[in-house]
């Protein structure tokens, strides 16, 4: 289904939730990589999962603070498009990774405030795509897919940085319109938002949010350039 906005379901843990995310129009699907994570799926069963991804949908793996031997590991079983990079990997990293890997690399960069906003062009010379998310609490276990939202209008006539960049944090079938029009914002990104509980999807709200974040693109121009997929 061709959209100005375009929409990654992250934390996808069934078959049937990878068609269904796909059927609807998503254009990436995110695997989560993240242990303590209620979406978490291991490379076996990842793999398995990325059997069900279409040509032309780009499969997306979430890592947090990973190694170089786990990064191997996991792109020796998973046949990944993008490494969404959501700990505290450093500029440095993104591009040691970027290296070592050859993959588009996302890197995730939590907001809270305006002094988090710094962090975004740190990372734009080296990060292929930027996922704009809300900053979790400092007790908080997840990195992200807390359901958290930040305030938008820090975002606001953001939307010219000059690499791709999505918004994340708390969207759901109901607000993703506004957070579309408030920000720019011509990619977005959800995992709790389509949940009915935790790590468990909901096909319908699924088909809802897409529907939703398409629906909001009469109100802009030409979307940014999306990374290479499949």
């Amino acid at each position: 289904m061709p959209s100005d906005v375009s929409v990654k379901i992250c934390g996808l843990t069934t078959v049937d939730q990878v068609s269904a995310a796909a059927a609807a129009g998503a254009r990436y699907l995110g695997f989560n990589f993240f242990a303590k994570s209620p979406r978490y799926v291991d490379p076996v069963k990842a793999a398995h999962l990325a059997t069900a991804v279409p040509v032309g949908v780009a499969t997306v793996g979430l890592t947090v603070n990973a190694t170089d031997a786990e990064l191997e590991d996991l792109l020796t079983q998973v046949p990944l498009d993008v490494l969404q990079l959501h700990g505290a990997e450093t500029p440095e990293r993104v591009r040691e990774i970027k290296t070592l890997f050859g993959l588009p690399v996302m890197k995730v960069i939590g907001i809270a405030d305006a002094g988090d906003l710094a962090a975004i062009d740190a990372f734009s010379d080296v990060a292929d795509q930027l996922l704009i998310d809300a900053k979790p609490p400092r007790d908080a276990v997840l990195p992200g897919g807390n359901g958290l939202i930040f305030d938008w209008r820090l975002l606001a006539g953001r939307k010219h940085w000059k690499l791709p960049w999505m918004l994340a944090g708390g969207l759901t079938p109901e607000n993703v319109g506004e957070a579309i029009r408030m920000t720019g914002a011509r990619q977005v990104d959800v995992a709790s938002g389509v949940e009915r509980a935790p790590g468990i999807k909901d096909v319908g709200l699924i088909r809802d949010f897409v529907r939703a974040a398409t629906a909001s693109a009469a109100a802009f121009g030409p979307a940014d350039q999306e990374l290479t997929q499949k």
